[in-house]
Parts: C-alpha cells; structure tokens; sequence
C-alpha cells in the first residue's frame, strides 16, 4: 500500500505541541512513529506533545547522549512512551541491540532521526518529515504506512 502524504502547518511552538498532543492520544502499544527533519525543525517539540497526549511521567528532552528514555503513563493505564534519538547511531545492528521490537509489544515508540533505520521495526508506521520554513512556519509531511495507519491519520487530521 502506497503512503497518501498529507502535510499541516504550524504556525507557532504552541500549534506544534498541541498536534503533538493529538498524535500521542491516539498513540496505542505497538505504534511506531519516526520523526525526521534537520536540526532545530523541532522533533522534541513535537515528542513532548506526543507524551503529553499519552499523559506520560517525566521530563521529555532530547536523548542524544543516553539514545532511549522511557516514560511510563501517570494514571498506570496506556502504553509506555519509548522515546529514541537514533542520531548518534551508526546503523542497523545498534539499533538492533536497543531491542525495540520488544519494546513495541507494550510501548509506543517515537523515534527522531529514525528514517532509514527504524522502519524495519514494524509492518506499519507513521513517518513524520518536519520542515522549519525561513517564516518559523513548521511543515510536516505525514507518511502512514502499512494498513493501520491510512484511517487513523484521516481521524487525527480530522480533530
């Protein structure tokens, strides 16, 4: 199944946050979101959204140096939050050895700089490619693929 792109646009950190937070309460165990874009596009922005959305435990910043956090939900109900910064990995066996794929069983995973090493992790995802225009404008390009992705994303552009 090919992916249909949409794209949303966000104004303001706030919009940016806020989209997030939809994204996160949709979020169930077994997701995996990747988030792509250069330097400051605002990929953490975003995943503090998406942990608000799940309604997760602690402060969610970027994990370049410690790779992976996770943030269990307050309430004890809903999935965990594994949130990684593949940046600083060289490849397909170190993210492999984070055993991810185990994680997804109970977890969301939300991985930045996860494009072209994370998609082997599950059947289905959702890649989401944030651009920071020369306005501060952030556009991001959502690509569901595989078949649970297509209807839940119509849903969440739908909010």
């Amino acid at each position: 199944m090919s992916p249909a792109l949409q794209v949303v646009e966000l104004p303001e950190e706030s919009d940016t946050l806020e989209f997030g937070r939809r994204l996160g309460a949709a979020l169930r165990a077994g997701d995996l979101v990747l988030l792509d874009g250069p330097l400051g596009a605002g990929k953490t922005v975003l995943a503090r959204g998406i942990a608000a959305g799940m309604g997760v435990t602690g402060a969610v910043t970027s994990p370049t140096f410690v790779i992976a956090r996770v943030h269990r939900p307050e309430s004890g109900d809903g999935p965990e939050l594994v949130h990684v910064d593949a940046y600083r990995l060289a490849g397909l066996d170190e993210i492999d050895d984070l055993d991810l794929d185990t994680d997804l069983t109970d977890a969301a995973v939300v991985v930045e700089w996860g494009e072209g090493l994370a998609e082997r992790l599950a059947d289905s995802y959702l890649l989401l490619r944030i651009r920071r225009r020369d306005d501060d404008v952030r556009e991001i390009s959502l690509e569901p693929h595989g078949e649970t992705w297509s209807p839940r994303l119509a849903e969440l552009l739908a909010r």
